[in-house]
């Protein structure tokens, strides 16, 4: 989900640097072939409406963050690394409530069951009150957090960045259970939200492996390699699990870096079918398809059921275009100029464009209500919805 490079301490500042610019693409320096396609005009019949924007300030860090927005009932959260949290009406975007923590912040937030959690840069979780912003408890992880946790019931679970899986107690932050899968010398800077279903917490990792986990004490269901690693270089070898893992019935679908999209037993972890798709943006699941923004920047759908690909459109061809989300019979992504698309699910045509979605959504975007929100890296959270169709 992120573009920066994450090394052990054996590599360099310089290494680092190098090999982030070797993935990030576009500079100056780059061959033709690598530069963001240009905007072809198109024939406009899904109108994109902005309903809404808001935003949260603060210092600018110099590594990316995992810092997005949440949706629980009819609340939103945002979070800014200059520590604020605001929560806002879902329909009209007004403030409800704003606190500052005072920690410079960069995971989350993550909300449900009535609590909001933000993670800090050197290992501090928050939990708040969703109703009123009052801090319900704090603790120490010792590790940065980069995505957003997952809430059911008394559950917190999260993903640091050390390749831990942890466990706390909605109740009190006390921790339940951690688990551990080995992080590879070099990896992506960034990890996704696990994803809770019924008793099991399933999680993406950094070395290619998607893991399922008992809630009550964090016992193993099943433990599976997507993509196990690959080439001669550590660079080559890089196959991080950093987009949110999504479920449909009885399947989860997970997508790697420089690897494979891939449909899986929920019950099981048996892979029933996996295609050559690398992404670290992620993918969005309807009943027909599965829908992925590659690290190309091309929007590709999947048979859901067949893993047979439908279509691919290079429109956005090195444009860094967000995680995509399904609403109203459309894939909606916004680009690093922020340019907002929709493309019809079912031919890929692109049927609505408009600008102003803030430039660059490394974070998953949400869909709640009939509206699709992109918090950029910014910190500008704008929500669109879709108006009435100009087909016919």
């Amino acid at each position: 989900m992120m573009h920066s490079i994450r090394p052990s301490s054996r590599f360099g500042f310089a290494a680092a640097l190098l090999l982030s610019l070797a993935l990030i693409g576009g500079c100056e320096t780059v061959d033709k072939a690598d530069k963001p396609a240009k905007l072809t005009k198109i024939k406009q019949t899904v109108p994109l409406q902005k309903a809404w924007t808001a935003s949260v300030g603060g210092a600018k860090p110099k590594l990316r963050l995992g810092l997005g927005v949440a949706v629980d009932g009819d609340r939103v959260f945002i979070a800014g690394h200059n520590g604020q949290v605001r929560s806002l009406s879902l329909k009209t975007g007004k403030q409800l409530w704003q606190i500052n923590t005072r920690l410079p912040l960069s995971g989350g937030p993550g909300a449900g069951d009535g609590l909001v959690v933000v993670g800090a840069s050197h290992g501090d979780l928050v939990a708040l009150d969703a109703q009123t912003g009052r801090r319900r408890w704090k603790t120490r992880i010792n590790s940065e957090m980069l995505s957003a946790a997952a809430i059911k019931g008394d559950y917190v679970v999260l993903r640091t960045v050390d390749g831990r899986l942890h466990a706390l107690r909605a109740s009190d932050g006390t921790q339940i259970w951690q688990i551990e899968q080995q992080v590879p010398r070099l990896s992506l800077r960034g990890s996704a939200t696990p994803l809770l279903m019924d008793d099991v917490a399933i999680s993406g990792f950094d070395n290619g492996r998607v893991m399922a986990v008992a809630l009550r004490d964090g016992s193993t269901v099943w433990d599976v390699a997507v993509s196990p690693p690959s080439g001669r270089t550590e660079l080559e070898r890089l196959v991080d699990v950093d987009s949110t893992i999504k479920a449909l019935e009885d399947d989860v679908y997970a997508v790697t870096f420089q690897g494979k999209v891939a449909r899986l037993a929920r019950d099981s972890g048996q892979i029933w079918w996996a295609r050559d798709v690398s992404s670290y943006r992620g993918l969005a699941v309807d009943d027909d398809g599965v829908y992925v923004s590659n690290a190309d920047g091309q929007i590709i759908k999947i048979g859901r059921r067949t893993g047979v690909e439908i279509w691919r459109k290079d429109t956005l061809k090195n444009r860094r275009p967000s995680a995509p989300v399904v609403l109203g019979g459309v894939v909606i992504v916004t680009d690093f100029d922020g340019v907002v698309h929709a493309f019809d699910t079912a031919t890929g045509e692109e049927t609505g464009r408009v600008k102003g979605g803030g430039k660059l959504v490394s974070t998953p975007p949400a869909v709640a209500d009939g509206l699709v929100l992109f918090m950029n890296d910014q910190g500008k959270l704008t929500a669109w919805r879709i108006g009435k169709s100009r087909r016919g």
